[in-house]
């Protein structure tokens, strides 16, 4: 079990991680981490070591190109650091960190959409306009008139 850390039941060194199409990282880069999960749960929570901590180096892979890179590093941080404890199970813990981290990398590899500011329509600001008018006369005839 511990050749395979994504648990898909294959070899992980003959696997690439399909990240985003002409985007795939080795799996030989990740690097786990098993901890003894926190919180309630008697001796299994205390000796299990079902917690797992996936590490990413974004800045350092070579599986990735120069833009992935650079717009990673950008988006993450050099290095990307999952942690799930979720799950008293070792195997699902590790799934779900590399779902994460699978979801991550897609989010930081998506193109920006540019903003392109816009005017607001001319419907919208006479009713704007109409409206302040309309509260202004209320708030004058609230007014105190002297009488004539």
């Amino acid at each position: 079990m511990e050749d395979d850390p994504g648990g898909t039941g294959e070899d992980a060194r003959a696997q690439m991680l399909v990240v985003a199409p002409g985007c795939r990282i080795d799996r030989e880069e990740l690097r786990w981490r098993f901890l003894p999960s926190g919180g309630p749960g008697g001796q299994h929570a205390n000796r299990a070591s079902t917690r797992v901590e996936l590490r990413f180096d974004v800045a350092g892979s070579p599986s990735l190109t120069e833009a992935q890179r650079l717009c990673l590093t950008e988006r993450v941080g050099p290095e990307l650091r999952i942690t799930c404890g979720e799950e008293r199970s070792q195997a699902r813990n590790r799934a779900i960190a590399l779902k994460r981290l699978l979801a991550r990398l897609r989010e930081g590899l998506e193109p920006v959409k540019v903003r392109r500011p816009t005017s607001a329509p001319r419907g919208a600001t006479e009713a704007r306009i109409e409206d302040k008018k309309r509260r202004g006369s209320l708030k004058r005839s609230r007014s105190w008139q002297p009488e004539d």
